[in-house]
């Protein structure tokens, strides 16, 4: 299939709520102008169904920290989560808040502020150049804090995964990952800190923008590590809502470079989600098993909003192909997929 390369500088959407463009670009382009959105005839419930999110994580040798501060329309959730990769501890908390009260969430994704504050707790995720700092105070997290105070670093030319696709009755997603940031500065959970330094620690970010509709589902895998030759790799792959004919999100990252990836099949079994999934392209450029290790359940239920992850963490082994035809070992990466389904 062909890959639509988006084009700008340009909106998001039209007056009237369409969607200008659909398609791919390795950096942001288009302004996400959410605030003409147009879907029904009553404005003020637009905002009710317009979905922000800002999903920070790190990975390090030991651990996988993550950190969220999203506003879905009628409800703020703000949740943190941290697994202990060799003992399989896990412990996750999450906030809901009606109508979102002291939740902020920037326009785009090159700049700004993402903020929660309440209840003694603060998140704040700056933009500011180069530069993306992660700040966390969250006393009473288990029996003790979590605190953190880093700093990724995504050079102008590092590219990533931006994504507009359409979904029926003017709805759509606006999606940037940004995998293999170089992080530094320190973590602490159960009163021992962890440094976080980018030799051997990475981090990564999902952000979302979009009016989706009711009922969901999605499947998305992920990595950011290290080959063997210490080069960075990523992975963005999945697949589920919406009319991804313009493009997918498949790609992995090579030293801050994307090579793209049109259809991927998967194969696992939902019915045992720990057991193997396995990945491929059709024309050979990716042929990857996924052997997890540790499953984390998260099930969200208040009647009218409902949702269920079983994210996966494993390791990836296999193969990719850049785009100038050169074959890359993928050995032990360590990462995650998830299967999402979404009443919301």
């Amino acid at each position: 299939m062909e890959q639509q390369l988006l084009k700008g500088p340009g909106k998001l959407l039209d007056t009237q709520g369409n969607l200008t463009q659909a398609g791919w670009a390795p950096h942001q382009v288009l302004d996400c102008n959410l605030e003409d959105s147009h879907f029904y005839k009553l404005k003020f419930m637009q905002s009710m169904r317009i979905k922000v999110w800002d999903y920070y994580a790190i990975t390090t040798p030991t651990h996988f920290f993550s950190f969220t501060v999203s506003d879905i329309g009628y409800l703020g959730m703000v949740f943190a989560y941290v697994i202990e990769f060799a003992t399989g501890k896990y412990e996750e908390q999450t906030l809901t808040i009606p109508f979102a009260a002291g939740v902020k969430i920037p326009r785009n994704s090159s700049e700004g502020e993402s903020l929660y504050i309440g209840g003694g707790k603060t998140l704040r995720f700056n933009v500011e150049g180069e530069k993306r700092t992660l700040f966390v105070r969250w006393p009473g997290f288990g029996k003790t804090s979590l605190n953190a105070d880093v700093e990724f670093t995504v050079p102008a030319e590092q590219e990533s995964m931006v994504i507009v696709i359409p979904i029926k009755g003017k709805r759509f997603y606006y999606n940037r990952k940004i995998n293999c940031m170089a992080a530094k500065g320190w973590v602490e959970y159960q009163d021992k800190r962890h440094n976080i330094e980018p030799e051997t620690c990475l981090g990564n970010l999902d952000w979302g923008r979009g009016v989706w509709e009711y009922d969901s589902f999605w499947v998305w895998s992920s990595a950011s590590g290290f080959l063997e030759d210490k080069r960075r790799i990523g992975l963005n792959l999945g697949f589920g809502f919406g009319d991804t004919s313009a493009a997918t999100e498949n790609c992995f990252i090579l030293d801050g470079k994307v090579h793209k990836l049109g259809k991927i099949n998967y194969t696992y079994n939902n019915q045992d989600f720990k057991a193997p999934w396995t990945m491929s392209c059709p024309d050979g450029r990716l042929e990857l098993v996924f052997t997890p290790f540790f499953e984390r359940v998260a099930k969200t239920d208040l009647k009218v909003l409902r949702s269920e992850v079983h994210q996966m963490f494993g390791k990836y082994n296999g193969t990719v192909v850049t785009d100038d035809g050169k074959k890359i070992v993928i050995k032990d990466l360590v990462g995650w997929s998830e299967e999402h389904n979404a009443r919301w």
